[in-house]
């Protein structure tokens, strides 16, 4: 009962929660610049600036209707804390964090790369130098362990001047301007990166339209054109690695958890079908080539006209992703009752399930939930999976000898790739990888808080910017190298 000899084992980061270094080598303002700390009960806010005025304000970020007042552009305000500003410091700390995912025996590595780092307005001419010679040398260091980059073009970090100029991904605009920034990269890093993902959670712009696709305006008609634009632009940059190597391959990124009914109700059933759809659509057209009948239906009543040319069909079809990866850090229950208690999850609420235990922000821990999900998304798409992120976030606690006790994060881990393992064993899945999210603890993309933590390796630094950023080993730490020496075998 282990995984193929080739399995990729590791974990994952985002540049705008872990990198820092938000306004050195060249880099510009990117979405996340703007996005202030928040908690499990204060949600994060996007700060804004009036241009005629010069009043400023802030908007919740993760919202569906995170819509900006007249004349209010996103922009830094003074005396506000941003947490990706310096976030883990990734950008000056590199050589120590990977030498780190050396000694666990990674096999990968998933990190965004920062677009506003290589284009830093997004539509530049020609990309900053010295951004990519900093990721040439992240690259460079990974290979000295034999690690293989997992790079996502765009997590939550398209550059803040798209979205001020051009209202974001609503404008098909941002389609040339992400071809070009892909073309350039993948030519670029042709001989040291081979996997790829365009846009990370892709589906977030349902409820999250501003952080996933810089919407200045979330109507539902401007998330249907935005969402449109990223398929052509993730197809588009699926031809263009083809033509520059065909061993680059590059995949689709999907926020996954499977929706389970909270009675036999059968208007339970439907709204958990109705949900998984919301989800699936974004798969059917990234990784399946086509816009389902359910999406074309839902946007004929809502009276939503997308704004198409001519080879955009024949683009999703011919180009689409060469393998599906997701995020799936537990599973949700829905119910139409309303004398049910809701339970808080990653970024979505659901209804609370009394056979599952749940932390400190209402996660879940769900062991069944990977072989559900591997077995749904392979039996759907018929692709090559890989799980690019799951974990759980604690508040975890430094010893005075410096250890950190986290055997919750353990327990959590051993149930989860025991799941994956049967997928893998029992179900016959092809499983590409697992990357454990956020390796080295970084800041929480929902809350915006440091003590909600994931990491195998702790780094000192709270919820508001303070602490030496002094790295060191949980006790989770050791058990993923024994896990990944052994291929998944002992999980004890």
């Amino acid at each position: 009962m282990s995984f193929p000899k080739n399995f990729l084992w590791g974990g994952a980061t985002a540049a705008n929660q872990y990198e820092g270094g938000w306004n050195e080598g060249g880099k510009g303002i990117n979405t996340s610049d703007v996005m202030t700390a928040g908690s499990h009960t204060i949600p994060r806010r996007v700060t804004y600036k009036n241009v005629k005025t010069g009043e400023t304000g802030s908007i919740i970020g993760f919202g569906p209707y995170a819509k900006f007042p007249e004349n209010c552009i996103p922009a830094v305000i003074e005396g506000e804390y941003y947490p990706s500003h310096v976030a883990t410091d990734f950008y000056h700390r590199y050589k120590e964090d990977i030498a780190y995912m050396g000694e666990m025996g990674f096999k990968t590595f998933r990190l965004s790369m920062n677009w506003a780092r290589i284009f830093p307005h997004g539509d530049d001419s020609e990309p900053n130098e010295e951004g990519l010679k900093f990721y040439d040398k992240v690259f460079d260091e990974c290979a000295k362990y034999g690690i293989e980059p997992l790079v996502t073009l765009s997590h939550y970090e398209t550059p803040l001047h798209l979205a001020i100029q051009y209202g974001g991904w609503a404008n098909r605009k941002c389609i040339d301007f992400f071809e070009n920034y892909a073309k350039t990269v993948f030519k670029y890093y042709e001989e040291k990166v081979k996997y790829w993902l365009t846009f990370n959670e892709i589906n977030c712009m349902e409820f999250a339209p501003f952080v996933a696709g810089g919407l200045l305006d979330p109507s539902p008609q401007n998330k249907a054109q935005a969402a449109h634009n990223q398929f052509v632009a993730s197809a588009k940059a699926v031809k263009a690695a083809r033509e520059i190597n065909t061993e680059i391959k590059v995949g689709q990124m999907l926020a996954y958890q499977p929706i389970y009914p909270y009675t036999c109700d059968p208007y339970d059933q439907l709204l958990a079908m109705e949900i998984a759809q919301n989800t699936f659509f974004y798969a059917d057209v990234q990784t399946g080539g086509h816009y389902p009948a359910y999406r074309l239906k839902k946007y004929e009543r809502e009276g939503i006209v997308l704004n198409t040319e001519s080879d955009d069909f024949e683009l999703l079809e011919k180009y689409s992703a060469d393998f599906l990866s997701f995020s799936c850090y537990g599973s949700t229950t829905v119910s139409t009752h309303e004398d049910v208690n809701k339970s808080s999850g990653n970024l979505i609420m659901g209804i609370k399930n009394p056979y599952l235990e749940t932390n400190a922000w209402g996660w879940a821990t769900d062991p069944a939930c990977l072989r559900i999900a591997l077995n749904t998304l392979y039996n759907r798409y018929h692709k090559p999976l890989w799980i690019v992120e799951n974990g759980i976030g604690w508040d975890d606690k430094k010893e005075e000898d410096g250890s950190v006790h986290d055997t919750y994060r353990i327990e959590y881990l051993r149930k989860n790739i025991k799941s994956m393992r049967d997928a893998v064993n029992i179900d016959g899945v092809d499983l590409m990888g697992y990357t454990m999210w956020g390796c080295i603890d970084l800041v929480s993309a929902g809350t915006g808080e440091m003590k909600k933590r994931y990491g195998f390796v702790y780094v000192d630094r709270d919820d508001r910017g303070n602490g030496t950023l002094e790295r060191s080993r949980k006790d989770s730490f050791y058990w993923y190298k024994k896990v990944i020496e052994t291929n998944g075998e002992d999980l004890d």
